[in-house]
Parts: structure tokens; sequence; C-alpha cells
């Protein structure tokens, strides 16, 4: 059977709107109006690499691999497990943090800075103490600056490898400078400023990560037990797989793999680039129909808020 292009137009709205709204939440078409359309200064201007990188659906293959990576450290694990609600509430978690990264990003440096202010808030009351008794706070410079130099080399990696326009030696240290942006105004204390910076600061942090329960968990539900309904579950696999191939192998090594996410290592990179071009069709539809900009809300880093 062969559909009119009315029908398959019909579907990929249908299909955008179903993302769109479990990716920003029900008022998304209005989030979006007033991230984009309010008239003010940005941070980050319409030439920036962050504006780019964070646009692109490969932004879905970098957030799931920055969740993993992020969950190798015991301390940043035991404060997202106690406190993040990433298991009782994902979609709620998924849209809070989405459009923190789309408020920074696209948004104006008033809106901005209290979206920040908010987070800031946020992990100032979140305390505890790890599993083996270790105490913790989610304003610590040092946890916060672990979780953003994961998640900033998860999202260019993925934007290198699944992006539509990949980017130049210099244009990747400058989406390095601007996270960095970001990430003073959190807290984080002199966070890298480009890609060696990066990978120097990454290194630093592996003698602390390793393999818990909590993240051991927190992989099993990620990659196998993701709150899908069953039509999306197949496209959602390959993405993970995707997401797990992204990262280092030591970083892979450390993680308790399903048996199906390492059956589709070997298909990772096709699949991830199948999935990422799905998401790059089917978002500008629901965007379009509604007038609004075709910047997108980013996947969520694994940040207790």
């Amino acid at each position: 059977m062969v559909w009119p292009p009315s029908r398959i137009g019909e579907l990929r709205e249908r299909a955008g709107e179903a993302l769109l709204h479990r990716v920003a939440g029900p008022t998304a078409h209005a989030k979006r109006a007033r991230i984009h359309g309010t008239p003010g200064p940005r941070w980050f201007g319409p030439d920036r690499p962050v504006r780019l990188v964070h646009a692109d659906a490969a932004m879905y293959v970098g957030g799931l691999a920055a969740l993993l990576l992020q969950s190798l450290h015991p301390v940043a694990m035991a404060a997202v497990a106690a406190h993040s609600g990433f298991e009782s509430d994902p979609w709620g978690r998924l849209q809070r943090t989405s459009t923190f990264l789309a408020v920074t990003t696209f948004g104006t440096a008033q809106d901005a800075e209290r979206s920040v202010d908010r987070v800031r808030r946020v992990h100032d009351s979140v305390q505890g103490r790890t599993p083996e008794g270790v105490p913790y706070r989610a304003s610590d410079p040092h946890l916060l600056a672990w979780v953003h130099a994961a998640e900033t080399a998860c999202f260019l990696r993925a934007h290198q490898r699944y992006g539509r326009r990949p980017l130049a030696p210099e244009a990747a240290d400058g989406y390095v400078a601007d996270m960095a942006t970001v990430a003073r105004r959190l807290g984080v204390i002199d966070p890298p400023e480009s890609t060696a910076e990066l990978a120097a600061r990454l290194a630093e942090y592996r003698p602390e990560l390793r393999a818990t329960a909590q993240s051991r968990a927190a992989a099993r539900y990620l990659l196998s037990r993701p709150p899908l309904p069953w039509p999306a579950r197949l496209p959602y696999a390959f993405l993970a797989a995707a997401a797990v191939e992204l990262l280092p192998a030591w970083a892979r090594a450390r993680l308790d793999l399903p048996y199906a996410t390492r059956l589709l290592l070997p298909l990772a990179r096709p699949g991830g680039h199948a999935v990422v071009a799905a998401i790059g069709w089917i978002i500008p539809a629901a965007t379009r129909r509604k007038r609004g900009p075709r910047e997108g809300f980013p996947q969520p880093e694994l940040r207790p808020s």
C-alpha cells in the first residue's frame, strides 16, 4: 500500500508533536515562543557553536550518553538517585532540564539568569550521604565540575558523529568555551574552555569513577526499561546503543550493559544515524505547524534538580 503525501505529512506531524510534548511538556509550543520570540540580549549570538549543537537532533544521543557517563561517579550518582526523581518522574525531569538548556542557550539573558538562579537554589537544598556514608552537597564545585565536563564531552562528541554540521576544531573549542559560560554561573570553578582542557579534566576524574549498585540500576533503567510505549522501544534501543558506543571504551567497560544493548553495538552507528535523521525529520513538521522556530529542546543532563 502506498500512502498519499497528505497521510505521510499527517503522521509526521503527529509523531513530531508526541516527541516534542514528551521532551518539553504539554506547553511546548508556548515555551518555544517565549524562549525564541522574547526580545532582548542573549548570552549567545546566532553564530555561536552552542546554538548549532543544542539545536541538533544529535543531542538525543549525547544526552543519554551523558546520563550513563555521569552515573559512574559514585557521589554524584548517589545525589541523583536520592533527589532527582529520574525514575519516579522521568518525563517531568526531562522537561525541566531540557527547558533549562533551551533557555540558557536560546533565551534572553534575563530569563537565562533566572533559570540558573532556580537551579542553584535547588542545588543548595540537596545534600545527604552515599550508601557508603560519604557526605555530599549538590552545590559542591567538584561534583558540578564533573557533571559539566561529562555532559559537555558527550554533547560535543554526539554532534561530531551524528550532527548535521560537525564543527571544525576551532568551533569545537568555541563550544566548550560557550558551555563554560553557563557552568561558571552554576558554580563550576575554572571550567575547561577548549577540547584539550576538557579531555584533561575528564582524565582527572577517572580515578574517582566506578560502577556501583546505583549506577547499574540507572543503566538498566535507561537502557532496558525506558518509560516508552512499545512502538517506540525499537528506535530507542538503537538510540541507546549509539549512546553507549559513543562513550570511551574505559567507560563502557564499567557499565553493566544489558545483553540486548551489547548485541546492538555493532549496528550502533548506522542505527544512531537512522534514528537521529528520523527525529530531525519529524520535529520540524510539528514546529512548522505552530509557526515556531526550529531550535529544539535538548536532552537532559544528570543534574539533581
